[in-house]
């Protein structure tokens, strides 16, 4: 074991303060909030794009049936999936790009 600092342990060490300095007012950190999509804002992207839910999950490279249930208020996307179906929504030819397919 050595006590030396190492360069991963300054840096989390910093963004620890960091995190404090937040939490105390101190200072503001930059943040994005992503959508939490409603089970019929999903539906209605994919509505809106006239496809199935198959056609809808092949396109974007998702799970029909996470999509499903999604659009049936089963589960809630994660964070990733979140963040994709606000491209989607936004730039869905992006993705088609992104993906190649």
């Amino acid at each position: 074991m050595t006590t030396e600092r190492t360069p991963l342990g300054r840096e989390i060490e910093t963004a620890l303060g960091e995190v404090l300095a937040h939490v105390r007012g101190e200072i503001d950190l930059p943040c994005r909030i992503v959508d939490d999509p409603t089970a019929e804002r999903i539906r209605a992207l994919r509505d809106g794009m006239k496809l199935s839910r198959k056609k809808f999950a092949e396109r974007f490279g998702l799970d029909v049936r996470a999509v499903q249930d999604w659009e049936q208020g089963r589960r809630v996307p994660d964070r990733a999936a979140r963040v994709l179906l606000t491209v989607i929504d936004r730039e869905p030819e992006a993705v088609v790009r992104a993906l190649g397919t």
